[in-house]
């Protein structure tokens, strides 16, 4: 019997996916268990495997298509067995919901249509009252103001009145308001001076075009952009900032990828210094859910990876119990595989604590939005040689900033000063570092 083959949720924020390659055609056999497709979600290209046996009938998607969750991505029966039905019934369920959503799309529309007349009203200039039959006949004539038809531009009645006071041309205004509408900015810009002397003709200006392009929003941006949202609105953010002296994490680092087969990044160094300094301050390892607080007793860090369409956040599991080339060699593995779309799910899920450093990219600071619902996340800017004092003199110096932002519901002020602080003590004394495990 033929079987609707629905899209699967892949990630927990999954709302659609899109279908990146099939492979298997219509009339291909099909067991459990056999690899069917590869689908796009919001986070990574996972492949998919069939759940039934049989003969694949339709594909409902094809390449590049994309399907919404519980939709219908292919059937599979026995081969020559008639699925149109099975269509016509899905159909019909869409259907039945349809005229519902139509009502409320006309009254938005109706909404708008009202809007835009109020608009264009308000914006027609009123119309001067007729003369009465015996009135005399007007002797002064109004100045001319243009050489061309100007009743089709786009022009609010104030800037009309005012270009007919100043006597200028709307035909040569450039309109800076909506849909090139002329307002009163674009007239008191004005600048007769652009024009010949005893002549109406603008003198030679550079010529442009306005041009632009649109391109789709992939399912890992659409899911980025509302969850970003969720947070920055929803989450009340604080920051806090400091400086670090990286001098001796600089001679660190040197001392050890000289006899280290496996090199150390400096970032490296942060991820360390942050999962000890969140094993001192359980607190900033905590989460907001809502009714509870939920204040973790393990380390997992998200370490942000650019990628393409956006950001992806795999973790780093148990990072207070890691060595530095352990850190190192994962977090490469990691920005590899998202670059690949490799990433499954389980790489991506359980952080309770966000890192995102663009020190390396000539960033000095910035502030970063929490990745909900980890209740704190750490901005990384890059390594800044200033002048600093030491000892009493001025001497050169090598400065990191790195700005905390936390959920002012779960983290006040003074622990996410006193997390700052730990992790700055670790960062200036990699010895103490260090100490904590073996490289």
């Amino acid at each position: 019997m033929a079987e609707i083959v629905r899209m699967p949720k892949m990630s927990d924020t999954m709302t659609e996916g899109v279908v990146s390659k099939w492979h298997k055609k219509v009339g291909d056999k099909i067991k459990s268990g056999e690899l069917v497709a590869e689908i796009e979600t919001d986070k990574a290209t996972m492949e998919y495997e069939s759940y039934h046996d049989g003969i694949l009938l339709y594909r409902g998607v094809e390449e590049g298509g994309a399907a919404p969750v519980d939709g219908v991505l292919a059937i599979v029966g026995e081969a020559g067995e008639d699925y149109k039905e099975l269509l016509a019934e899905e159909t019909a369920k869409k259907t039945s919901a349809a005229p519902e959503e139509k009502k409320e799309e006309k009254k938005e529309e109706k909404k708008e249509e009202k809007k835009e007349e109020k608009k264009v009203e308000a914006a027609k200039p009123a119309e001067a009252p007729k003369a009465e039959a015996s009135a005399p006949e007007a002797t002064s004539v109004a100045p001319e103001t243009s050489s061309s038809d100007d009743s089709r531009l786009k022009v609010s009645p104030l800037a009309r009145k005012l270009a007919e006071q100043k006597g200028i041309d709307l035909g040569r205004v450039m309109g800076s308001g909506e849909n090139g509408r002329i307002v009163k900015r674009d007239i008191d810009w004005f600048k007769p001076s652009t024009f010949a002397a005893g002549s109406m003709q603008m003198s030679p200006t550079f010529q442009a075009e306005e041009s632009f392009e649109e391109v789709p929003v992939s399912q890992m941006r659409k899911t980025i952009a509302k969850r970003l949202a969720e947070s920055k609105f929803t989450a009340p953010h604080f920051y806090l900032t400091i400086e670090i002296d990286m001098d001796r994490a600089i001679d660190a680092r040197e001392s050890i990828n000289a006899i280290s087969p496996v090199k150390i990044s400096y970032n490296d160094f942060v991820v360390k210094a942050t999962a000890l300094a969140l094993r001192h301050h359980p607190k900033i390892n905590s989460a907001w859910m809502g009714d509870k607080i939920r204040i973790n007793k393990h380390v997992h860090i998200g370490i942000a990876v650019s990628v393409e369409e956006g950001l992806l956040v795999p973790v780093v599991r148990f990072a207070d119990g890691k060595t530095l080339s352990q850190i190192g060699v994962e977090v490469k593995e990691f920005a590899k595989r998202a670059k690949d779309k490799k990433l499954q799910p389980a790489d991506w899920e359980g952080n309770t604590f966000t890192i995102s450093n663009l020190g390396m990219f000539g960033i000095d600071e910035f502030t970063a939005i929490i990745n909900t619902p980890d209740a704190c996340i750490l901005a990384i800017g890059g390594i800044q040689q200033k002048p600093v004092v030491k000892n009493g003199q001025v001497v050169p110096g090598n400065i990191m900033k790195v700005t905390l932002s936390c959920d002012h519901r779960v983290v006040d002020g003074v622990a996410g000063a006193q997390f700052l602080q730990t992790f700055r003590t670790f960062m200036e004394n990699p010895v103490i570092l260090l100490g904590q495990n073996s490289i």
